[in-house]
């Protein structure tokens, strides 16, 4: 069996998705109790997409959500850096390439939207990815992050933490790879809550930065957009705009 650790190592968390490629989004379905398409269809109207804009869907996987992006006319790639995912969705018919997320084959301002759906948490630096992202997407562009957080209801929480306490062994059942998902678990108790996550992705040059809840706090939507260029001052000219931060 093949798992990661918190450190997170590119190399040891691809090869654990490699391994549980074939039966990856059968356990999802599984073990969100087939919440996952609702999940991908919130990431869907969060991103408010227009027919004809360039979407990047990072951390795609076998590109299920991909698909359902797509569905809006726009022209959508899906990106991951586990080869076994993107072979397990080849017969998907959209647009591939192999990523990874702190180093994106991209040129500056490629996309009009950007997205990862419980990708971001599996990544080495999550600031550096998120300031990655920025600079693919053009200004005023979108980014919306679905990702596992912190249920907001205490009762809920308890049985919350029992569920992950269960789910990798009823993963295992699905992927017989127990071990993977016990990395995920461990991986969710350390991710950072709704307020935290929101801060990070300020940090790292968005703005507008929102979330909302799914599944009561169990799931976060957070949405934020790049920053248009600051107007020069006057008298600046064209050289006022560079370096400029944009205005908050």
């Amino acid at each position: 069996m093949v798992r990661a650790d918190l450190d997170k190592d590119p190399r040891e968390v691809a090869a654990m998705f490699d391994d549980i490629a074939r039966r990856y989004d059968l356990a999802n379905t599984v073990i969100s109790f087939g919440q996952d398409r609702r999940w991908r269809t919130r990431t869907h109207r969060a991103l408010d997409l227009q027919p004809g804009e360039r979407v990047l869907d990072l951390a795609a996987g076998t590109a299920v959500s991909t698909v359902e992006l797509a569905h809006s006319g726009a022209w959508c790639v899906a990106a991951d850096f586990s080869l076994g995912m993107l072979e397990q969705g080849r017969h998907r018919g959209v647009p591939m390439v192999a990523a990874d997320a702190l180093h994106l084959p991209f040129a500056d301002e490629s996309f009009d939207a950007v997205t990862i759906s419980f990708g971001l948490r599996n990544v080495v630096d999550t600031e550096a990815a998120l300031r990655e992202m920025a600079r693919v997407t053009r200004p005023g562009g979108r980014m919306v992050v679905c990702e596992f957080s912190r249920p907001t209801w205490q009762p809920f929480r308890w049985s919350y933490q029992i569920y992950l306490k269960l789910l990798p062994w009823v993963a295992g059942i699905v992927t017989s790879n127990q071990e993977a998902y016990a990395y995920l678990t461990e991986s969710i108790a350390e991710w950072p809550a709704q307020r935290e996550l929101a801060e990070i992705i300020h940090a790292a040059g968005w703005r507008d930065v929102a979330w909302r809840n799914l599944m009561g706090g169990s799931v976060a939507l957070h949405r934020a957009v790049k920053p248009e260029p600051a107007a020069p001052a006057e008298g600046q000219g064209d050289a006022g705009k560079a370096g400029r931060p944009a205005a908050e």
